[in-house]
């Protein structure tokens, strides 16, 4: 295995704001793992949503609008110290990604030397230091520095080893998507006889949801643009709605067992009125806009469950896993990009055009 070097390439994000803020440099430390980390060697990183909220500042309770209405300027008017996923200020600069792959190159005080060489894929989303339930957690990328550089540390436990055939590009895909979309049907508890509707099933969590789903044998209603249809129901769609067109014209009221849904938005009230007496509506996401109205009498007339989810178990995350090493999810990549090419990385993911994941090249210069 190849030394170490002291200078890694990487990029900062330097505040809130708009594409400006991102920073790709060639002089920054590698870091050194601390008691109980690991350092990993990334191999690809990916784009996701969260990335885009950070950086824009979207966590913040003062933004009311969608997450594309700020993607290239960010909303510098309305963020306050409340920008991060958190509800808390951000520290800059941070090495943003939530999720990659890579080969453990080091480890410290306190881990096995034998892991050195392990090929991992990253927990996303990790219960924090003072969570008594795992509940309360942390993103990484976001409260400490992620994937968007050539190296990165990670606590021992939440690097992952992953056996499989897939290049680092792929395994890049999961981690953040796929374990946040199997968190979240892992925790509603979708079932084998269940109708299941997935918003944004274009997108890497949509796309994941509808992989996930089918797992369980459920169907799936997916939504997504015209353009799109094809693909979606390629890794496992039954069903199709058009972004836009009415889910009550469409499906049908109280005709779904579950909503799974990621955008939200002004067509959100229909989502309840097409689930069925005692249904489920979990929710990862609100990139259509986070402000909805809620009529109430559907929420308890119709003895519904509301899911929020953020954290992923260690559970789910680790049939995750098992269902990456038995073949059983594929990844799915809608463009590679170096990691200097961020920017036009981050314009190609909010487009919204391009089914699957936008995934960085951290070797390539």
């Amino acid at each position: 295995m190849s030394a170490i070097p002291e200078k890694m390439c990487g990029v900062y994000l330097t505040g809130n704001g708009g594409f400006d803020k991102l920073e790709y440099r060639t002089d920054i430390d590698v870091p050194t793992p601390k008691p109980g980390e690991v350092l990993v060697k990334i191999g690809a990183a990916a784009v996701n949503n969260t990335d885009v909220n950070t950086r824009i500042g979207w966590y913040s309770k003062s933004v009311k609008k969608e997450t594309n209405a700020g993607g290239a300027i960010g909303f510098k008017e309305d963020v306050k110290d409340d920008g991060s996923w958190l509800g808390q200020a951000m520290a800059f600069p941070r090495i943003q990604g939530a999720d990659g792959s890579g080969t453990i190159v080091a480890v410290g005080q306190g881990v096995s030397q034998d892991r050195i060489g392990e090929r991992v894929i990253i927990r996303s989303v990790q219960p924090a230091p003072s969570s008594e339930n795992g509940i309360e957690c942390i993103t990484f990328g976001s409260e400490c520095d992620g994937t968007f550089a050539e190296y990165a540390t990670a606590l021992s436990e939440e690097a992952f080893v992953i056996h499989s055939d897939l290049s680092d590009k792929e395994l890049a895909t999961f981690s953040c998507s796929y374990g946040t979309a199997e968190n979240l049907v892992h925790r509603v508890g979708v079932k084998k006889e269940d109708v299941v509707l997935v918003t944004g099933a274009s997108g890497g969590v949509g796309s994941a949801l509808v992989q996930l789903v089918k797992i369980r044998g459920a169907k799936v209603i997916a939504v997504c643009e015209s353009d799109q249809v094809e693909r979606v129901k390629g890794y496992g769609a039954d069903e199709i709605v058009l972004r836009g067109e009415s889910y009550v014209e469409k499906i049908g009221k109280m005709k779904v067992d579950v909503v799974l849904d990621m955008v939200a938005g002004e067509q959100w009230p229909e989502l309840l009125e097409i689930l069925k007496k005692g249904g489920k509506y979990g929710v990862v996401g609100a990139i259509g806009g986070p402000m909805v109205e809620l009529d109430v009498r559907n929420l308890y007339l119709k003895d519904l469950s509301l899911f929020g989810s953020t954290y992923q178990s260690r559970e789910s995350f680790l049939n995750l896993i098992s269902y990456i090493e038995q073949g059983k999810i594929r990844p799915i990549v809608a463009k590679e990009f170096a990691l200097k090419d961020i920017v036009e990385a981050q314009k190609a993911f909010l487009s919204k055009t391009l089914v699957g994941k936008i995934v960085l090249d951290v070797t390539a210069k």
